[in-house]
């Protein structure tokens, strides 16, 4: 007994020398734990390479020796930590930490790191984090630079070039109440595995959204007055309040989905609740051509039948169609235009309208030299359908290569019927049908 006691003494030791040995004080492996590892890597404006790993684990083991390399050729440039989750499992709990070891590289935005699944050499390792460098270096020339909301004071996510408003306790009246456009506001704690997961959809949706609808985002931890006002009980909460005048009782409870195009889809119901119906310009212009379509994402420009051929009645039939199709997609921002047809012939020629008849249809991206034409009825379901196809993605486009053609000015519809053009009366009475008759007969004695 004395011997088997003796045994398991001798184990122990030996698995507790194993678990000092995986890294010391000595290496340039930093040891991180749940009370340095917000300081050192999440309000730190330096990349991290972090290991999360568990002493007994044998890949672990094996991966020690290497990370100790990498740590050594990378000090001074790239930080590399390391978490025994035995110790300080919370501290893997927000990054969905299953295995051991997992590597992540904590770059500029702290909270949404990326995880590494290339080789477990020293070599492959500082590769990956010279990478990382590289792309931080970009995002800040390119001005997207800047430490993410995570960091002492807990930023509301208001880094430079940030779609998202970060908002105070001081500022939260001038930015959301005070704002014309809905607001949706995100209450949350820089500690949160929730609001850290939360994040990179929130900041995707209000570049989307800028312009539109403001998404704001408010530390409650550092500015705990608001918070209270609105009884914020988790995190993260979200409000938002609707266009148009508000005060502290507007607000809701958004209860949707937390990814962007759930909170895109969201906000922009919110947006055209605000939004005034597109007017249906008559393109009597080359000015109203480039401001219905190279300043909007999409134009629908359409071809009617002359005046003629369906009069003023028959012609606000069809501009009642475009107004209420106009009107459903008016959270679009999407340019409307309309012309008679052979008005403006390079145009129609340009999009391929001819063939088909009139009425006849285009919906163009300027930005990207594209078109689409309508191939179903020019009616209420018809054109629906193809702007339906075209708002998710589908639709078969076509080129519009050399962009399109400048157009004459000409004058506006009087939104009167048409008239057929009036023929010149031909007085007949000077005219002797004798003197007619001859004619003939003299050109013939002259051959």
């Amino acid at each position: 007994m004395g011997k088997m006691q003796y045994f398991f003494a001798i184990t122990l030791l030996a698995c507790a020398c194993s678990i000092q040995a995986l890294y010391s004080p000595s290496d340039d492996v930093v040891e991180l734990t749940g009370g340095n590892f917000n300081h050192k890597v999440i309000n730190s404006d330096q990349i991290w390479l972090v290991e999360f790993y568990a002493p007994w684990c044998g890949h672990c083991k094996s991966l020690a020796p290497e990370w100790k390399k990498a740590a050594k050729a990378l000090k001074g440039v790239v930080s590399v930590g390391a978490v025994d989750m035995d110790v300080h499992g919370s501290v893997g709990g927000p990054y969905n930490v299953r295995g051991f070891p997992t590597i992540k590289v904590f770059g500029a935005n702290k909270n949404s790191p990326q995880d590494y699944n290339g080789a477990r050499t020293a070599q492959a390792l500082v590769d990956e984090a010279l990478k990382a460098v590289q792309r931080s270096v970009k995002d800040k020339l390119n001005g997207r630079g800047g430490s993410s909301r995570g960091g002492s004071g807990g930023s509301g996510g208001g880094s430079s070039g940030d779609a998202v408003v970060e908002l105070t306790d001081a500022n939260f009246e001038k930015e959301v109440l005070n704002a014309k456009e809905p607001v949706l506001v995100e209450f949350f704690a820089p500690w949160c595995g929730h609001c850290q997961r939360l994040e990179p959809e929130w900041k995707k949706a209000a570049a989307e959204l800028k312009g539109k609808v403001k998404l704001g985002a408010l530390d409650a931890t550092a500015h705990p007055n608001m918070a209270q006002r609105f009884q914020v009980q988790g995190y993260p909460t979200i409000k938002y309040f609707r266009a148009g005048v508000k005060d502290f009782n507007s607000a809701q409870d958004f209860q949707g989905g937390r990814t962007a195009s759930d909170i895109i889809a969201f906000a922009l119901e919110l947006h055209s609740e605000s939004v005034e119906p597109p007017e249906i310009m008559e393109l009597t212009s080359n000015k109203i051509l480039e401001d219905n379509c190279n300043e909007k994402p999409l134009c629908i420009v359409s071809f009617l039948p002359d005046i003629l051929d369906t009069q003023a009645s028959g012609r606000n039939n069809f501009l009642t169609v475009l107004r209420e199709l106009g009107d459903k997609y008016k959270a679009k921002l999407w340019g409307w235009v309309w012309t008679s047809a052979a008005t403006h012939q390079k145009l129609e020629q340009a999009l391929g309208i001819g063939g088909f008849g009139y009425p006849a249809m285009a919906v163009v991206n300027i930005r990207k030299k594209v078109f689409v034409g309508l191939r179903g009825s020019f009616s209420k379901d018809g054109i629906d359908e193809l702007l339906r196809s075209i708002a998710v993605g589908r639709g078969r486009t076509e080129k519009l290569t050399n962009g399109l053609p400048s157009i004459k000015d000409v004058e506006p519809w009087d939104g009167l019927d048409g008239k057929m053009p009036e023929e010149e009366d031909i007085d007949l009475s000077d005219i002797e049908l004798d003197d007619l008759d001859d004619e003939p007969k003299k050109k013939n004695d002259e051959l």
